[in-house]
C-alpha cells in the first residue's frame, strides 16, 4: 500500500467517536395516497419566518463577503430586547452551537488525562451525550422522574470534584415539562459555584407555567449560570442556524475564545434582527401553537393517555417498546414522528389538520396493556 492509499475500510476515528450515539434526525413524512403528508418529528415550527423576514432576506446581497465574527448588530439587539449586556452575548450556530461552545470551553479532558463529567437529565436532548463526548467530557446521566421531570435531588447528589457543567433543559426536550423556579434556584445554591450551570431554554417562548424558571433571572444572580436560547424554534428560522448564550464576564471573556469564526451568517443574523423588531407577531403565532398543544394534550387525556405537562412546542408519549410501532402505524397516516425506541414517542405541534390527524390515530391505537 503507498502512502497515499487509505485503508479499505476507512481511517479510524478517534476511540471516543465509535462509543457515540448517532444523530437521528427527525424523518420527512411517507407520502400515503389521497392524504397530505406531515413533518411532527423534528419539533419545527410548522409557520414560515414572518413576511417582514422574507423580505428583508430578499434583499440580501452581500454574500461574498464574511460575517461579522461577533454578531455585533444581533448582539446589541438582544441586549436591547433581553436588558441585558451586549458584552454578556455570545452567539453560535443555533443553541447547540451555543452549547458546544460552553462544552469545548469547561468541560474536556485534562492534563492528567483525566476527563471532566457533565451532568444531565436522561432522556433529554438527544445531541448532549455527543457534545459531551466530542468535547473529551464523560456524560453522568440522571434519569427523569416517572413524569417527565428532571430529578434535581439526584442530579445535586451526583456532582464530583470532577464534575464541571451541568445541563438543565427547560421545557426538556422530549418529554415536556418545565423546571420552576424556586427548585431550580435552590439547586444552583446546592452545587459548587466553580461548576457551570447551562440552562437551556430553546423552548422557552412557549411556556405557560406559572411557575416555570427564567434562566436570565438566575444569570443575574449567580456568576455560574449559563443561558442557551435560538431563534430556531419560536422565530421558525432553524434553517440559519442562529442561536446565543448568555452569561456573566468570569465566563464570556473564556467562551469568546472558543466561539467558532463567523457561525452566524450575515443572512440569519439579518433575519434574527428582523424577527425580534416584528416580536409581537412572533408572539401571535406562538399562542396559535400553545392553543393547538392545549388541544392536543387535553384531547390525548380524554382519550384516557397519560402525557407529562408539555410546555414546549410537543408532546411526548412513554409508549416504552411500543414506541417504534407507533411511529409506523403514523407514518401509514402520512405522519412522522419522533420514536425512540425502548422510551416514547415525541410529537412536534404541526398544523391543526395534522393534529387532528395524530389524535384521530391515538383514538384508534390500541394495545395489549391499553393506552400509555
Amino acid at each position: 500500500m503507498t502512502s497515499s492509499e487509505a485503508p479499505a475500510d476507512g481511517i479510524p476515528p478517534r476511540p471516543v467517536v465509535g462509543r457515540l450515539p448517532r444523530y437521528a434526525a427527525g424523518k420527512p413524512p411517507a407520502a400515503v395516497e389521497g392524504l397530505a403528508s406531515y413533518k411532527l418529528s423534528s419539533n419545527e415550527n410548522p409557520l414560515p419566518p414572518l413576511p417582514a423576514v422574507v423580505e428583508a432576506l430578499a434583499r440580501q446581497q452581500d454574500f461574498n463577503r464574511y460575517p461579522d465574527p461577533l454578531s455585533s448588530r444581533l448582539r446589541e439587539a438582544l441586549a436591547e430586547f433581553l436588558d441585558v449586556p451586549a458584552e454578556d452575548i455570545v452567539t453560535g450556530a443555533g443553541s447547540l452551537g451555543a452549547l458546544n461552545q460552553v462544552l469545548a470551553t469547561f468541560a474536556g479532558q485534562n492534563d492528567d488525562g483525566k476527563p471532566d463529567e457533565v451532568i444531565y437529565a436522561w432522556r433529554s436532548f438527544e445531541a448532549y451525550p455527543i457534545s459531551v463526548g466530542l468535547a473529551g467530557a464523560e456524560s453522568v446521566r440522571i434519569p427523569v422522574t416517572a413524569d417527565g421531570r428532571h430529578d434535581l435531588a439526584a442530579m445535586a447528589a451526583a456532582v464530583t470534584a470532577r464534575t464541571k457543567v451541568i445541563l438543565l433543559c427547560t421545557p426538556n426536550n422530549p418529554t415536556g415539562p418545565a423546571l420552576a423556579a424556586a427548585e431550580t434556584e435552590a439547586f444552583i445554591r446546592s452545587v459548587p459555584s466553580s461548576v457551570v450551570v447551562v440552562i437551556d431554554e430553546a423552548y422557552q417562548e412557549f411556556v405557560r407555567a406559572a411557575d416555570a424558571v427564567d434562566g436570565l433571572a438566575l444569570y443575574r444572580k449567580y456568576p455560574n449560570v449559563v443561558v442557551l436560547r435560538t431563534f430556531s424554534k419560536a422565530h421558525g428560522l432553524a434553517g440559519l442556524r442562529v442561536g446565543y448564550s448568555v452569561s456573566n464576564p468570569g465566563l464570556t471573556q473564556h467562551l469568546r475564545v472558543a466561539a467558532t469564526p463567523f457561525a452566524v451568517s450575515q443572512i440569519a443574523e439579518k433575519a434574527a434582527i428582523v424577527s425580534l423588531q416584528n416580536f409581537p407577531q412572533v408572539v401571535e403565532r406562538v399562542q396559535m401553537l400553545v392553543d393547538e398543544r392545549a388541544r392536543v394534550a387535553a384531547g390525548l387525556r380524554d382519550l384516557g393517555w397519560t402525557v407529562p405537562d408539555a410546555q414546549g412546542n410537543f408532546v411526548w408519549l412513554a409508549l416504552g417498546a411500543e414506541s417504534t410501532r407507533f411511529a409506523d402505524l403514523a407514518a401509514a397516516r402520512a405522519l412522522s414522528v419522533r420514536a425512540f425506541p425502548g422510551d416514547g414517542v415525541r410529537v412536534s405541534i404541526g398544523e391543526q389538520e395534522a393534529n387532528t390527524r395524530f389524535l384521530q390515530l391515538c383514538a384508534d391505537y390500541t394495545k395489549p396493556s391499553g393506552p400509555s
